[in-house]
């Protein structure tokens, strides 16, 4: 049986004991949270969030991408968020290696080059990363400049959550 075989079963006992109706598509707490797809994040554990409580935009990362940044302005402009968190973490695995090496090992393994995505997004410098990701944020034309966009380093050793410094 494979994994997804397994998490599909699971979900069928869940689904039995299903129990929490239908919670409002507006969050709870109207914040955003864009992280990394990390597995060692439970963002809601980490937070101290419900479900329902903050919408999660999760990439390798925790990036301010195209698709990242569509769904943040959705987020606010039509289901009501007024806060924005971005936390990264540290032992990123985007800091492991350069984004040309990243390419080079992609050519080298599939045999061809490819078009998309361009960019990994690679980075040395995790509070520089917050930091350019939090200002994105901040100088968006379609977000309002009233939002409070705040930037933190998730420590994955210690469960300690720091803020980030941005001007």
């Amino acid at each position: 049986m494979s994994v997804i075989d397994d998490v599909v079963k699971a979900n069928e006992k869940y689904y039995q004991s299903f129990t929490g109706g239908m919670k409002p598509v507006q969050p709870k707490k109207k914040l955003a949270i864009l992280t990394c797809m990390d597995s060692r994040i439970d963002v809601f554990e980490i937070l101290g969030l419900d479900s329902g409580d903050a919408h999660v935009v999760r990439n390798a990362g925790g990036v301010v991408t195209d698709d990242a940044l569509r769904s943040l302005i959705l987020s606010h402009h039509l289901l009501g968020t007024q806060e924005f968190l971005v936390m990264n973490h540290t032992d990123c695995g985007l800091m492991m290696i350069t984004e040309d090496d990243m390419k080079d090992r992609l050519k080298r393994q599939s045999g061809t080059a490819a078009v998309s995505p361009a960019h990994f997004f690679m980075f040395r410098d995790l509070e520089e990363n917050v930091r350019e990701q939090v200002q994105k944020l901040r100088t968006h034309p379609w977000l309002p400049t009233s939002i409070p966009v705040r930037g933190f380093i998730y420590d994955v050793r210690t469960g300690r959550l720091s803020e980030v410094k941005v001007n």
